[in-house]
C-alpha cells in the first residue's frame, strides 16, 4: 500500500504493526470491530503482526482465526522487543498502533505511528511520539482502509 503525503513524500506501508492490551483488546479480549477490520486490511496485501507480551494468557486463542502473525515475547523487556521487530521488518514501511508505554519505542522506529486512546487510555510517552491519535481502534483501522483521511492529517 503506497501514498503521498505532501510535504513528507511518499510512505509506502508492507507491515502493520498492533499492540494487543489497550489497542486491539481491552482486558484481553478482542475489541468486537477487530476481526472484521483486520480482514479488510490484509486483503489490501498489507502483513498484520500482533505483539504482546500476553498479559491476560489468551493473545493465541483470540488471535488464532485472524490473518496475522502473532509475536509473543518476555514482558520483561516489551518496549525493547516491539522496536526490534518493527526494525527487523524494515521500520519504514511499518505503520503501528498502540496506546502503552511500552510502544514508544515501536513509534520510533515505524515510519508511521497511531496512538489509540481507549478505555485503558494512553501513555503520555507514546502520545507524543504518535503521528496520528485516535480515540479507537475502529477510526485507527479507518485511517489505513481510507489513507485519505491520513494524507489530510499529515499533510505539510
Amino acid at each position: 500500500m503506497k501514498f503521498e503525503i505532501p510535504g513528507r513524500g511518499e510512505l509506502e506501508i508492507r507491515h502493520l504493526l498492533l499492540d494487543y492490551n489497550g489497542t486491539i483488546a481491552c482486558d484481553g479480549e478482542l475489541i468486537p470491530v477487530v476481526a472484521e477490520k483486520i480482514q479488510a486490511i490484509h486483503e489490501l496485501d498489507v502483513k498484520i503482526h500482533v505483539l504482546t507480551a500476553d498479559t491476560h494468557g489468551n493473545a493465541r486463542a483470540q488471535c488464532g482465526r485472524l490473518p496475522v502473525a502473532l509475536q509473543i515475547f518476555d514482558r520483561s523487556d516489551a518496549a525493547g522487543s516491539k522496536a526490534k521487530i518493527a526494525e527487523k521488518l524494515g521500520g519504514e514501511t511499518c505503520l503501528c498502533v498502540g496506546n502503552g508505554a511500552n510502544d514508544g519505542e515501536m513509534f520510533a522506529a515505524c515510519g508511521l505511528a497511531v496512538a489509540v486512546i481507549g478505555k485503558e487510555g494512553c501513555a503520555v510517552e507514546s502520545l507524543v511520539k504518535a503521528d496520528l491519535v485516535c480515540t479507537n481502534i475502529e477510526d485507527a483501522f479507518d485511517l489505513i482502509l481510507k489513507p485519505k483521511r491520513m494524507v489530510a492529517s499529515l499533510r505539510g
